[in-house]
């Protein structure tokens, strides 16, 4: 980078997204989301360019935790695992907790807009999220709605996905599991079209394996959107109590939850009330206060 940029009269770099460029001389602040490029990079990438990714991803989070005067992390759960893997780094870093934005907020259906993504108006929907990679467990996710809700004719699936290169071996398993005509897979959307999916959803399904923090589950609970998530990883500490959390690896358990889930008012109607509670406590503000007080700690340090 200083190759590229002038760096002159600059006191402190912070690297917001995991990786910390080479050849700087100021002290630097890396933010390190999760550790899944280390620990389980066929779970991030497992195309053959994956291993470059792996290459350069694990090169530039070694050299973080290396020469980072602190590092901040998403979760407590990131904080953990950083820990597991350098050990000597545990009094350098610091949880720095993401938020939820003030526009993820419930809104009411708009049969139009919803039209436009597809789907039929007034038709149930459990709601899926995230990009491609096999850590988010969209095959395990997908199994699990057909154990809980193939029989069911009036709910559909919903699934937002962004960078897949399997969308035929998806394709492939929506056919085998009898689901043909009941999951709408979408490619990525604006954020005015995925806080009405959010705010209109019967659920959100979330078993990942892994999460650094796991935005989705704070999205749909500041939208109102009863979660089903994992109980491993950062989702537990994310959801605050306010999901419902299962084994990602044990698809009866996440089917029990979501049949839970869309089949109990009473229960929906508690899980949006403690979700828009905990989502309420996210705010992005304390994040950017928690890194300023980073920020000042470094700068005012002895040199």
């Amino acid at each position: 980078m200083p190759l590229a940029v002038d760096l002159r009269g600059i006191d402190l770099f912070h690297a917001p997204a995991n990786i910390l460029p080479g050849g700087l001389t100021m002290p630097s602040i890396t933010t390190i989301h999760d550790t899944m490029w280390l620990t389980h990079p066929k779970w991030c990438n497992p195309e053959p360019w994956g291993r470059i990714e792996q290459r350069f991803y694990g090169h530039g989070i070694r050299r973080a935790l290396a020469r980072s005067a602190l590092v901040a992390t998403v979760s407590e759960a990131s904080r953990n695992q950083i820990v597991r893997i350098r050990p000597e780094s545990a009094v350098r870093i610091a949880v720095t907790r993401s938020g939820v934005a003030d526009d993820f907020h419930p809104v009411s259906p708009d049969a139009e807009a919803l039209a436009q993504l597809g789907l039929a108006p007034h038709r149930r929907y459990v709601l899926i999220v995230g990009q491609g990679a096999p850590y988010k467990n969209h095959d395990g996710a997908l199994k699990a709605f057909a154990l809980a809700c193939g029989s069911s004719s009036d709910i559909d699936l919903v699934l937002v996905q962004r960078r897949s290169g399997q969308r035929q071996e998806f394709a492939r398993l929506i056919r085998a599991l009898g689901l043909d005509g009941r999951v709408q897979v979408l490619e990525p959307i604006d954020r005015a079209a995925l806080v009405q999916l959010y705010s209109g959803a019967a659920a959100l399904l979330h078993p990942s394996f892994i999460e650094g923090f796991g935005n989705p589950v704070a999205e749909a609970m500041a939208c109102g959107c009863p979660v089903v998530t994992s109980n491993c990883s950062a989702m537990p500490e994310v959801a605050g109590g306010a999901a419902l959390l299962v084994d990602p690896y044990d698809r009866a358990a996440i089917a029990g939850a979501l049949r839970r889930v869309t089949h109990d008012p009473v229960l929906a109607a508690e899980l949006r009330q403690l979700g828009l509670a905990r989502a309420a406590q996210l705010d992005w503000r304390a994040f950017a206060a928690a890194n300023l007080a980073l920020y000042r700690k470094v700068l005012d340090a002895p040199a």
